[in-house]
């Protein structure tokens, strides 16, 4: 007999959705054309590429034009940050971060400190969010780029990027959020947000990993990342994944239209699933709870236990969960979203995030409730620290 799994962790990547993989299937075999070929092949494939440009741009209330298909958030998040910086005039350049972005975001700004670019890193506030008159006052009359994530990877908070769009505008800084956690939960318009650029990822919102965009608003001046070709309007040379790309425009066009009643499923599941964790775990807190939240996240402390111990005991009795980024698992230190919160380091490494998604039922909701609270109270009633 096969173990019950259940899968919380929708938030480190979700499963490709079956109209998805459709839309795919025929650029594996039938339709591989090379989208920059002028013969028929070639723009058949060219034309789903356009295609799925439009479903991006429509995704994110923007022209397709100003869409530019990349590998994944890390590269679109890259090429912001080194594009605009590296487009700028002049030698004295700085740019604002904050602490609790994504390390795709933090690792290029931290590169970019080691060529001679001042950056600040802003703090937050417990609940995870950016003050913006903290963006106001770091701006500089050399600051070239703000970029300050659009919804948090662990927390699912989300920052005030409209407010700090504003601010930018007034100073002529260009602006760049990561939307890879944002994408497909809640609506997106960038003239509302006021960002020149946004990040996005496929494999976020039942589409294939691998792939990507970044939206560009027009005017916006970026140096590429690569060289060696004209695709993506000059942006990105290298011959287009069209199979993928037909992937992700097909996940646009579905996440456009189930957006708001699944985002209403989810959040009804994920309170249901939070509070019934607060009432059968002692001493356990919600992190971010007091902030707009994506519907489908929640980050729990979990006092006097090991986050990763938690994770693994959870996994062998069929429960897929996290306890942050998954791409910063096995980490030795605690996560730097959490301590920048201000968790004490033992909190940090004591917190579980669980993600809901599509598939996400009530009765998974009652297993996670059932298997959740006797493995936490097992792990304590092991731990030296736990009277």
């Amino acid at each position: 007999m096969l173990m019950r799994r259940v899968y919380l962790d929708y938030n480190a990547t979700t499963p490709v959705a079956p109209e998805v993989l459709a839309a795919m299937l025929p650029y594996f075999s039938a339709e591989y054309g090379n989208a920059s070929s002028i013969h028929t092949f070639g723009q058949r494939a060219r034309g789903a590429v356009e295609e799925a440009r439009e479903s991006v741009a429509a995704l994110l209330g923007a022209h397709a034009s100003e869409i530019m298909f990349s590998s994944g958030g890390t590269e679109s998040n890259n090429h912001a940050i080194f594009g605009v910086v590296g487009a700028a005039p002049g030698k004295s350049k700085h740019v604002i971060t904050s602490t609790v972005e994504h390390v795709a975001v933090l690792d290029p700004c931290r590169a970019l400190e080691k060529q001679g670019v001042a950056v600040t890193f802003l703090p937050v506030d417990g609940e995870g969010l950016v003050n913006p008159e903290d963006v106001r006052r770091a701006i500089r009359p050399e600051t070239v780029l703000i970029t300050i994530m659009l919804a948090n990877n662990e927390l699912g908070t989300i920052e005030p990027i409209a407010e700090i769009g504003k601010i930018a505008a007034q100073a002529h800084v260009t602006l760049h959020t990561d939307a890879v956690q944002a994408a497909g939960k809640i609506p997106i318009d960038v003239a509302k947000l006021g960002v020149h650029l946004l990040s996005i990822s496929a494999h976020k919102l039942y589409g294939p990993k691998g792939i990507g965009a970044l939206y560009v608003r027009k005017g916006t001046h970026l140096e590429p990342l690569l060289y060696g070709g004209h695709s993506e309007r000059d942006r990105r040379p290298g011959t287009e994944d069209v199979t993928s790309i037909a992937g992700l425009g097909k996940a646009a066009e579905l996440a456009l239209t189930r957006m708001k009643s699944e985002g209403l499923l989810l959040a009804s599941l994920r309170d249901r699933l939070e509070n019934g964790l607060l009432e059968r775990i002692p001493h356990a807190r919600v992190n971010g709870s007091r902030a707009p939240r994506v519907p489908n996240t929640t980050n729990l402390t979990l006092p006097f236990i090991e986050g990763e111990a938690m994770v693994i005991a959870l996994d062998l009795r069929g429960l897929a969960c996290s306890t942050g980024a998954a791409c910063s698992s096995g980490a030795v230190e605690p996560s730097h979203v959490l301590t920048a919160i201000g968790l004490a380091t033992e909190d940090a490494r004591a917190t579980l995030r669980l993600s809901l998604g599509q598939q996400t039922t009530d009765e998974e909701i009652d297993f996670a409730l059932e298997t959740i609270p006797p493995v936490i109270e097992r792990l304590r009633q092991m731990s030296p620290t736990y009277k």
